[in-house]
């Protein structure tokens, strides 16, 4: 496995050889999109890529950086993204009934997500949700979080929230855990296996076409997102980056 840092962040080229040794660690987990990594220089973003710079497992989750490490770098990466990795994670979850705890958007998505593991195979003892607040991402606090999870105590924290605030929520958590855990930062990705989200195979997930599935499910929400993706030709064209073999 090989570490890149990218402007410091460290990210892992993960493979699937890779995915049973990760999947034993706890830390932070995260799959940052082009969309978010575009914010890494602005000042309102600072939290954002202190979360990236701090989290213990950075992973290419899109597609579009992929290439541009490879065109612009001579960097060779695979992607990884955060919709594979849930994939292998839930193969995994069947095998090992681990307690989750699942932070989700809203009350019918957390409704769905909460089916969806259950019918993995997990006992609804070990099965816990909570509906976020709509988080400000500069001023994120939320006491009664922090003391649901350490109550409850789950091997895994599943953060089911938008891309920009979920990396922030968790390096907040880790930071207040009184245990060790998982805390996995996938977004929506688990929308793609439960009917609520534009739908995404292996194939797509692999030909980096996932952009444009979600794009012809939601054109107008994604339209202005994806155009300012085009910074970053100019944030990795510029960033000092470096390769190590781990």
């Amino acid at each position: 496995m090989r570490k890149i840092v990218f402007e410091n962040i460290n990210f892992l080229d993960l493979t699937t050889n890779n995915f049973k040794k990760i999947i034993k660690e706890n830390g932070l987990f995260v799959f940052p999109a082009a969309t978010a990594l575009v914010k890494i220089k602005d000042n309102d973003s600072k939290k954002y890529y202190s979360s990236l710079k701090k989290a213990d497992y950075v992973f290419f989750d899109s597609g579009f950086f992929v290439l541009l490490l490879r065109i612009l770098k001579n960097i060779n990466v695979s992607k990884f993204s955060g919709y594979k990795f849930l994939k292998f994670f839930f193969q995994y979850l069947k095998s090992n009934k681990q307690s989750i705890f699942l932070i989700d958007p809203n009350i019918n998505f957390s409704k769905n997500n909460y089916m969806y593991i259950k019918n993995l195979g997990i006992k609804k003892k070990n099965i816990n949700n909570y509906v976020a607040p709509l988080y400000e991402p500069n001023n994120l606090y939320d006491v009664n979080l922090i003391k649901k999870i350490n109550t409850i105590k789950p091997k895994v924290i599943l953060i089911n929230i938008g891309g920009g605030t979920q990396e922030i929520l968790g390096l907040y958590i880790k930071k207040n855990l009184k245990f060790k855990a998982k805390i996995i930062c996938t977004g929506a990705a688990i929308s793609f296996f439960t009917g609520d989200q534009a739908p995404i195979n292996n194939f797509i997930d692999k030909y980096y076409l996932g952009w444009v599935i979600r794009f012809l499910f939601n054109p107008i929400r994604l339209f202005n997102k994806y155009f300012k993706t085009i910074k970053l030709i100019k944030i990795v064209l510029r960033a000092k980056t470096k390769t190590f073999e781990l």
